[in-house]
């Protein structure tokens, strides 16, 4: 059997990774390119002369034109974080690797900080992989598929109905030879064709052919510009539906990862962002040596996220 070209491409090392950001000052400069790739430019005027100057031990620039000071974490994922760049670094490189996802806990033993601290930088990397996918859409021939996150509850209704499950949608772009692209993974609020009409114009593009099974929600992607054909799949098993193959493994692969590395956590509150972190390295998955840096170029660019921003409900997610 040939080896498969994806599970086997070298990556980047552990030790290539701290050959590149083993020190702060890599780390720094790392950071400092991300941010401005032509140079320092003051957010305030625009200008490009300034200062280097350190700031309880961080970097800052300021500006030689207007002399505002710009802290070199200031206005990225990383703001107001006591920890250093080090340490930054590294749950990037852990976490864009990981192929079935990285715990909290996990990441608490590799890193040597507290759980809080963990679970924070965790739910940053993972909002930042959310809203970098989130300015791509599908396009061209989509699969699509109805799953949920949780179980039934003891005691309560079974099956679509459980109050204990969220209700997403799995959809995967093929190419021409009917290979998988790209997914996205997205919680609605309700398996109705206006949800599926809000979730269609989001994540796929006008113009896509999208096949689905018999569910009638499905026909809303019409009203976003898609077309739209269904196959009717009654008690069959994933197995015998071959149509529905790319889409089906992509959700066991997805099983697979949150059961093994995920003890639990709030389906309702916090899917999006593990949903979106699964779909993130997928969409990756060729490219997994470049991946840390493009994760750090994202956290440099979408902002700051404090803590109780991300613990807020599923809308801020």
């Amino acid at each position: 059997m040939p080896m498969n070209r994806i599970q086997f491409q070298p990556g980047l090392s552990l030790p290539a990774f701290l050959e590149q950001f083993g020190t702060e000052t890599q780390c720094e400069a790392a950071l400092e390119s991300a941010r401005w790739p032509e140079g320092f430019r003051c957010p305030h005027c625009g200008e490009a002369d300034h200062y280097v100057l350190r700031k309880r031990g961080r970097k800052t620039f300021q500006c030689q034109h207007c002399r505002t000071q710009t802290s070199l974490i200031a206005g990225t994922v990383f703001q107001s974080t006591h920890l250093a760049l080090t340490r930054w670094f590294l749950a990037i490189y852990l976490i864009s690797q990981a192929k079935t996802g990285l715990s909290a806990l996990a990441l608490k033993r590799y890193l040597g900080v507290s759980y809080p601290t963990a679970w924070l930088i965790q739910h940053k990397l993972m909002q930042t992989m959310t809203e970098r996918d989130a300015q791509y859409t599908l396009c061209g021939e989509v699969l699509v598929d109805d799953a949920y996150l949780g179980g039934e509850r003891v005691g309560g209704k079974a099956g679509r109905g459980s109050e204990n499950k969220v209700p997403f949608v799995a959809a995967v772009s093929l190419n021409t030879e009917g290979c998988p692209l790209y997914t996205k993974m997205i919680p609605v609020p309700g398996l109705t064709c206006a949800a599926l009409t809000d979730w269609a114009k989001a994540a796929l593009a006008p113009g896509s052919r999208v096949l689905s099974d018999g569910l009638a929600c499905f026909t809303g992607v019409m009203a976003a510009g898609c077309s739209h054909q269904a196959l009717i799949i009654g008690l069959r098993k994933p197995h015998q539906v071959p149509e529905f193959g790319w889409v089906n493994t992509l959700l066991g692969n997805l099983k697979t990862s949150f059961s093994g590395t995920y003890h639990a956590f709030d389906f309702a509150k916090y899917g999006t962002r593990y949903l979106a972190a699964f779909a993130y390295r997928f969409n990756r998955r060729f490219h997994l040596d470049t991946l840390p840096a493009r994760l750090l170029v994202a956290a440099a660019a979408i902002g700051p996220r404090p803590a109780r921003w991300l613990r807020q409900a599923e809308e801020s997610c």
